[in-house]
């Protein structure tokens, strides 16, 4: 199973919320998840971000890798992988 770091989509047209979470890669954007990690808010500004950092410690020693988006705001808050 490949699992990954990826944003789950919710919000109403036009005002996206994500949450981060950890998913299988093989699953919808939507889909079944394994674990909620935090949020990501692009409507306010600056954008707010929260993460449980150790849950994301956690989960990147056992294998999980990024998506793209993901690794940017890992960056922006300064989270060591």
């Amino acid at each position: 199973m490949s699992v990954k770091f990826r944003l789950q989509r919710w919000g109403s047209k036009k005002k996206p919320f994500y949450y981060i979470v950890v998913a299988d890669s093989r699953k919808a954007r939507d889909g079944r998840i394994l674990e909620k990690i935090g949020t990501y808010d692009p409507n306010k500004n600056p954008s707010a971000i929260n993460l449980k950092e150790e849950r994301v410690k956690y989960w990147y020693g056992v294998g999980a890798r990024p998506s793209d988006t993901v690794k940017k705001i890992f960056k922006i808050e300064n989270v060591e992988l």
